[in-house]
């Protein structure tokens, strides 16, 4: 593996594996106003949710690497303590790629990305309307990282209101992930569109407590077809299956067949392996664990 030395490693460098590694990240779109009256908008992706009562999200500002100077956010955040989050969606990603430019600090950023901004309920920043999602944010604290290039500010803010388009909610009331349509943000120039195809359901209760690898026999541990997820699944089981459950499935057409092959445990594996895209880890278990007595 190549091995990186934070000590040795020249900081831009450092940035970019560290931002490979750790993706991807949800987007603050920071929304604030300075002394003056001039609004801000800019886009962090050192972000995310902390607590829920008290509700706390907390961002970073980061000196720049190339002249160690602070953004326009950290300075405006000081003076006022407050912010409004906006989250990304796919809808309004190359509009806040454009905030990403360091314009002057009179210049507002919702002019030169063509975004509309509304006033907040409870804080003096705008909020971006055409996000789906907005946080109004009391900052509690401001946390210094260090005093070089690339140094984080650790802002903590407790969001104090909420702003959900309800064109992305479910029949439920609840965030649908498919129409909000997030971005996340990874390495270099690269993102992420959550949603479609790349969003994934995994069922796993945490008040059930299940077997674990060590519990699976060793053929189905060794198996050349089930993968790391597939035996992850079934080890979350809390039990193997019983020997009757082993024996009904053993009468099933499909299985017979498979028990007729020249490789009988590959293809009942294969079988369990086709349940367990479906979800089925019951009936994916009892094929497995026939495999083992064959």
């Amino acid at each position: 593996m190549k091995v990186i030395d934070p000590a040795s490693t020249p900081t831009k460098d450092l940035h970019q594996y560290l931002l490979g590694a750790v993706a991807p990240r949800p987007i603050a779109f920071a929304s604030t106003v300075d002394e003056h009256g001039n609004h801000n908008l800019a886009p962090y992706s050192f972000f995310n949710c902390f607590s829920s009562n008290p509700p706390i999200v907390v961002f970073s500002s980061n000196r720049r690497v190339s002249d160690n100077s602070t953004k326009d956010t950290l300075h405006n955040i000081m003076q006022t303590r407050e912010v409004v989050i906006n989250v990304v969606n796919y809808n309004i990603v190359r509009q806040m790629a454009l905030t990403s430019i360091d314009y002057p600090s009179e210049v507002s950023e919702f002019e030169k990305a063509g975004l509309t901004p509304v006033p907040a309920d409870l804080v003096s920043p705008m909020r971006v309307e055409e996000s789906p999602a907005q946080l109004e944010c009391k900052v509690k604290e401001i946390i210094p990282l260090g005093e070089s290039g690339g140094a984080g500010h650790l802002i903590i803010c407790e969001v104090v209101r909420m702003h959900i388009h309800e064109q992305v909610l479910d029949e439920d009331g609840k965030i649908n992930p498919h129409k909000i349509d997030l971005m996340g943000r990874m390495g270099r120039a690269f993102y992420v569109r959550a949603s479609g195809e790349a969003i994934h359901k995994i069922f796993q209760p945490f008040n059930v407590q299940g077997m674990g690898f060590d519990a699976l026999p060793v053929g189905i541990r060794n198996s050349t077809v089930l993968t790391g997820n597939n035996l992850g699944m079934l080890a979350s089981l809390p039990e193997p299956p019983s020997p009757e459950a082993i024996e009904a499935i053993r009468k099933e057409p499909t299985v017979q067949e498979a028990l007729s092959t020249g490789h009988p445990r590959r293809a009942l594996h294969l079988l369990a392996q086709k349940e367990l895209a479906k979800e089925d880890k019951t009936k994916a278990a009892a094929l497995a664990w026939l495999g083992e007595q064959v």
